[in-house]
């Protein structure tokens, strides 16, 4: 039983050691559940916030898979104020958005979408002696 004031922020953790096979999809639904179990966003009507996020962490743990080697771990914080999704891998290298070229090709679109669709996203080097880094984003909660 917790004793003392309202949580202030959940969090969910999924270790993925670096794979790739369907490491996408896996991601997916890790989220989808955890945003299930915190009824996020929050408000009725707006399905299209959870799409929203679905695509953002396709989006960076695609970018892992095939940039980095593949993502070491998922983790997903939630408060009242925000959503935010990181990404680990080992890369040390930071993404950087391609050159324009045709749209019709695919491939570079995604750090287009984390710009559009999340509030902030950054990436920061990994401490305490791990290789790498974390790519985050940040996506506001709605408001009742």
């Amino acid at each position: 039983m917790r004793r003392g004031g309202p949580v202030t922020e959940q969090t969910r953790r999924l270790v993925l050691g670096g794979a790739t096979a369907g490491v996408v999809s896996r991601c997916r639904d890790f989220t989808r559940l955890a945003l299930a179990d915190w009824q996020w966003p929050g408000r009725p009507g707006r399905p299209e916030a959870v799409d929203d996020v679905l695509l953002l962490v396709s989006e960076v743990v695609t970018n892992a898979c095939l940039h980095a080697g593949g993502p070491r771990e998922l983790v997903l914080r939630h408060t009242p104020e925000r959503l935010r999704v990181e990404v680990r891998d080992d890369s040390p290298e930071p993404p950087r958005r391609r050159a324009p070229g045709d749209r019709a090709l695919p491939g570079g679109h995604g750090l287009i979408l984390l710009e559009r669709l999340a509030r902030s996203w950054g990436s920061t080097p990994c401490g305490g002696g791990l290789p790498g880094k974390t790519v985050w984003l940040e996506v506001p909660a709605a408001r009742p």
